[in-house]
């Protein structure tokens, strides 16, 4: 047999085989997407607009950013030592007239309290007593014509553009603070609102009734948001990561062992698919995805507790796909001309599969390298002189 017909017959066998794979890859492809295509509907809630805005459903981007691994702890809102003042009269006498008023702002020197003097004359002599500092009224224990004495509190000012933040940390995370560390303060009355802060100091001596230790923090408060006696939140940094996939926590829904998050289906309007999450490390406000989400996802954060209890919606699948699509499907979803339309229903199913090569589709790459290499040299020796034939 000459090489040349031996080179001819592998090319076509190389030909037959690849044909052979990649037809077995697309029938696969195909089954696989539809596949994907039915559990991802039977996982898809449906709305109707008024059922969204009752729920009042709310996305956001799915995005790599700055992750914060935090230590938790509840604290309140205190009086800065030092930033408190108490006004007091020197001379025996009463209070001729009182000017401050409770929950009133003052400025250092304003005139607050008028003591008129026990000592004889006529009239008998006074004594204004005017604001040591600046700052807000919060206690006045004295009214107009009652006795003072020089023991005795008139009223007291409170500066509250720095106050002071006690929490109260588990001992068990003694190990992970330490002073100097960022910490982001929140409290209830200002949702949304963060102070940034630093840990100022351990208390000394842990409370062994409750395992904590003491926590302080010195908080800038220029607007004066931040009054003492409230209850806040601490979130003490011990670590940062960047480019960490997360989400609010919000939008987690499940239990430990069987986590899931909805994502706004970008082909179907309000309709929401259940999407299984692998999650890692979790504060208090953002839980870090491993797994299941991409960029670009939006995710379901308000509403999607009551999402997960909403069954199949207010709208079913062949209405939905109707209007989006603009054109009549089956009750299931599929199309009713699967051979006219199935490059548009493959078209519009995102598989975790299409965004890695198969095993297949890298045999069929090498396959076409082969094959090419072989019809090459099968070309140079039909140009070349001809070796197979007898002598003469």
């Amino acid at each position: 047999m000459k090489f040349s017909h031996l080179m001819n017959r592998t090319a076509v066998l190389a030909i037959a085989l690849l044909w052979s794979i990649q037809t077995r890859e697309s029938r696969a492809v195909v089954a696989t997407n539809a596949s994907f295509k039915q559990a991802k509907l039977a996982n898809t809630v449906i709305l109707d607009a008024m059922a969204v805005k009752n729920l009042r459903i709310q996305t956001v981007v799915a995005e790599e950013q700055t992750f914060h691994e935090t230590i938790f702890a509840l604290g309140t809102i205190e009086v800065r030592p030092g930033y408190s003042a108490v006004l007091s009269s020197r001379i025996p006498g009463r209070a001729v007239n009182v000017m401050a008023h409770h929950d009133h702002e003052v400025a250092k020197g304003d005139a607050l309290v008028t003591v008129e003097s026990r000592q004889p004359g006529d009239p008998p002599p006074t004594v204004t007593l005017s604001a040591p500092i600046s700052g807000i009224v919060s206690e006045i224990s004295v009214e107009r014509g009652e006795p003072v004495s020089p023991d005795s509190s008139l009223l007291r000012i409170i500066d509250l553009s720095s106050v002071y933040g006690i929490a109260r940390i588990p001992a068990a995370h003694a190990s992970k603070v330490r002073t100097g560390l960022k910490t982001i303060v929140r409290v209830p009355g200002w949702p949304g609102v963060e102070w940034s802060t630093r840990l100022e100091h351990l208390g000394a001596v842990a409370d062994a009734e409750s395992g904590t230790i003491e926590a302080a923090f010195y908080i800038q408060n220029k607007d004066q948001r931040l009054r003492p006696g409230m209850r806040a939140e601490f979130s003490i940094v011990t670590g940062t990561r960047e480019s960490v996939m997360s989400v609010p926590r919000a939008a987690l829904q499940g239990d430990s062992t069987h986590r899931f998050v909805f994502v706004a289906d970008d082909s179907i309007p309000h309709a929401f698919v259940k999407v299984p999450v692998q999650v890692g490390a979790i504060n208090e406000q953002f839980a870090e995805i491993t797994m299941g989400l991409f960029p670009g996802d939006r995710v379901v954060t308000d509403g999607a507790y009551s999402l997960a209890f909403a069954g199949k919606g207010t709208v079913s699948l062949k209405e939905a796909l109707d209007a989006a699509h603009g054109h009549e499907h089956n009750p299931d979803g599929s199309e009713i001309n699967s051979q006219g339309r199935a490059g548009n229903t493959q078209n519009s199913v995102r598989i975790a599969g299409n965004r890695n090569l198969s095993a297949l589709t890298i045999f069929s790459l090498a396959a076409n390298v082969v094959l090419l290499a072989l019809l090459g040299l099968a070309a140079r020796r039909r140009s070349g002189p001809s070796t197979d034939s007898p002598s003469a």
